[in-house]
């Protein structure tokens, strides 16, 4: 399902600096950093630009091993002067043994450290939630890029939409918008990605970059962007070598 997720925020240092201190509580380490990406394994961090906008609006969970990194995830961040978005504790309305901790990054997304039964496969993101203008639209659009992003609808409620493929979760929820979010699937051939640009483009959907390899990320990346309907980018990406 996630190959990455990517965010792009409006002062680099304080975010690097965000994302390094509190990940490390989880075990996940920075395994790239120049002047315009950071990565902790699937998640990355980009500065904004003129034409690539601050990331708003986004809440991201990471997976933690147990509550008690859970726990330090918030302490220790908290104590760093970052911002409170939510104690450590059980969240039983999403699950029973549900456990998070919240903290506000510096562009106000909201970053989580989340414990529980059901954690999928690998990588550092659990889940991440968009906010929509539009739910039925966004349900409509995800479910066209179900079958080649690696994931399928999990569930319906009225506020929102669940999707759910092997190593994580993501949920569309009826509110102001998140804004210039960039989500990428990972695909095992290089056509999945050529259906996706059609069969999404050929829906009508907003393209932002074709089927093509693209070497500036490493020889063997191909891939290609759709828009959703609020403006976020969406990938599906084959690392074919």
């Amino acid at each position: 399902m996630f190959d990455h997720v990517g965010i792009r925020t409006g002062d680099w240092a304080a975010s690097e600096r965000f994302y390094d201190t509190v990940l490390a509580t989880l075990g996940i380490r920075k395994d790239h950093s120049d002047d315009q990406l950071a990565e902790w394994d699937d998640f990355a961090v980009s500065p904004a630009t003129d034409d690539r906008p601050v990331t708003r609006g986004l809440h991201i969970g990471f997976r933690a091993p147990s509550r008690d990194e859970v726990d330090e995830f918030w302490r220790t961040g908290t104590e760093a002067g970052f911002r409170d978005d939510g104690p450590p504790g059980l969240r039983p309305e999403y699950m029973e043994d549900y456990y998070g901790s919240f903290l506000l990054d510096p562009d106000g997304n909201s970053a989580e450290a989340v414990h529980h039964g059901e954690m999928r496969g690998s990588g550092a993101i659990d889940h991440v939630w968009l906010r929509v203008s539009d739910l039925a639209a966004a349900r409509g659009f995800y479910e066209a890029v179900a079958p080649y992003g690696g994931f399928h609808l999990a569930y319906e409620r009225p506020d929102r939409v669940g999707f759910a493929g092997e190593n994580g979760a993501f949920s569309v929820v009826a509110g102001d918008p998140s804004h210039h979010v960039h989500m990428a699937f990972g695909a095992a051939e290089n056509a999945t990605v050529d259906a996706f640009h059609q069969a999404l483009t050929g829906a009508g959907y907003r393209d932002n970059g074709p089927p093509g390899e693209r070497a500036i990320y490493h020889a063997g990346y191909y891939g290609a962007f759709v828009l959703d309907p609020d403006g976020n980018n969406i990938e599906v990406v084959c690392h074919n070598r």
